[in-house]
């Protein structure tokens, strides 16, 4: 059976599993894993996957997809991952992770060899360029197929979506309520590309499912070499370590509920205890991960994710870094006393007990007052 941190339900069916969580609902049979839904809404209704190798349709070592390319789909089994995801192995050499949040975020990964991967569509499927295919659900949501690494994806007039996936690159679909924002279309081409390498989703209890005040959240990584994970997350902040083997800054986007976090629309953005700039647009975080000086970050409404913000942070170089966002005027922030030592807040006599803001130079005022008097003494003798 498949498990999820959301408390979803695994059952099982005659030809396979079903898996139910918060956001993600979708069932295996023997070879595909059909009908993936989120948020209710379905626009994947299958998903097939094979050895590159093994593929009809003329796929070479040198060749990618095309739209007459056309498989039988290798045997299905489920794993159990926890942390609000659910994994699924094709028996061909592909990994699919599919991750319980608001998007409904899966990476079908070629663990094994090139891969080639194919989906079945309900609504209209178009290309954007070779790496990108976007699908318009015929109830209005949206999804999107992007080639992370080496690949390329395509589709045709039928429906049917078809990525070559070279080995240890990744296929990532993330799906929308309606119609994706320019926010999110610069979002999925930073996860292209490899600018972003991590997505966190932290959602209220309400919304998870769960009993009590906890909130949960989801972890999605792109590439081999970047790990993320919560660390902590309260009504005023959440905290997300994020470690790459490599230096090269990159960019965390992570997803707020507003019952998640108070006042998420104003959280404040710290990196190692440092506050991050704030950033005027894409380009000023993007900027930030090229060697700059300082981290950057920018808040934006969530376009698909109800009640939601979206918190853009360029790192602007690794190994292990420590991002922490927080509420605005929080009283907590790690870069005053926490970090440096100092109280930035510009009043030096808070914090004192009624007589340190003015004792020293009391001090010296006494300290005059004596030396002038065993003059005076002195004078008077001679």
């Amino acid at each position: 059976m498949i498990g999820a941190a959301a408390a979803p339900a695994a059952t099982q069916q005659a030809e396979g599993e079903a898996y139910s969580g918060t956001f993600v609902q979708f069932e295996t049979g023997n070879a595909a894993v059909t009908n993936y839904a989120v948020d209710g809404s379905v626009v994947v209704d299958s998903v097939r996957a094979q050895s590159a190798s093994e593929t009809e349709g003329g796929i070479g070592v040198d060749a990618g997809a095309s739209s007459s390319t056309s498989i039988s789909g290798s045997a299905v089994s489920t794993r159990s991952q926890g942390d609000a995801s659910a994994s699924v192995a094709f028996e061909s050499g592909t990994d699919m992770e599919a991750h319980d949040n608001q998007r409904g975020v899966v990476t079908f990964t070629a663990s094994d060899g090139d891969q080639v991967v194919q989906a079945n569509v309900s609504g209209d499927a178009s290309s954007e360029g070779d790496t990108r295919v976007v699908v318009q659900g015929d109830d209005g949501a949206q999804g999107t197929f992007i080639v992370v690494g080496d690949g390329n994806v395509t589709t045709n007039a039928d429906g049917q979506v078809t990525a070559r996936v070279e080995e240890d690159s990744q296929l990532v679909y993330r799906q929308y309520n309606d119609e994706r924002s320019d926010s999110e279309k610069t979002q999925e081409e930073m996860i292209q590309n490899g600018e972003a390498t991590a997505e966190v989703y932290v959602y209220g209890a309400a919304e998870s499912g769960e009993d009590g005040e906890e909130s949960a959240e989801s972890v999605v990584t792109y590439g081999q070499d970047t790990n993320a994970e919560v660390q902590e997350r309260s009504q005023d902040r959440i905290n997300v370590t994020v470690e790459r083997t490599e230096s090269q800054g990159k960019v965390l986007i992570t997803t707020v509920s507003e019952s998640a976090v108070e006042n998420a629309e104003s959280l404040e953005v710290y990196v190692d205890g440092e506050a991050a700039a704030q950033a005027d647009s894409y380009s000023d975080v993007r900027a930030a991960t090229e060697g700059a000086d300082q981290s950057r970050y920018m808040v934006r409404q969530s376009g698909s994710a109800e009640a939601a913000v979206d918190v853009i942070v360029g790192i602007n170089q690794f190994s292990e870094r420590t991002v922490s966002m927080q509420s605005a005027g929080d009283g907590g922030e790690p870069t005053a006393t926490d970090a440096d030592g100092d109280d930035m807040n510009g009043d030096d006599t808070d914090g004192g007990d009624g007589t340190d803001g003015d004792g020293a130079g009391f001090g010296v005022f006494a300290a005059l007052v004596a030396l002038a008097a065993a003059l005076i003494a002195v004078r008077t003798r001679s």
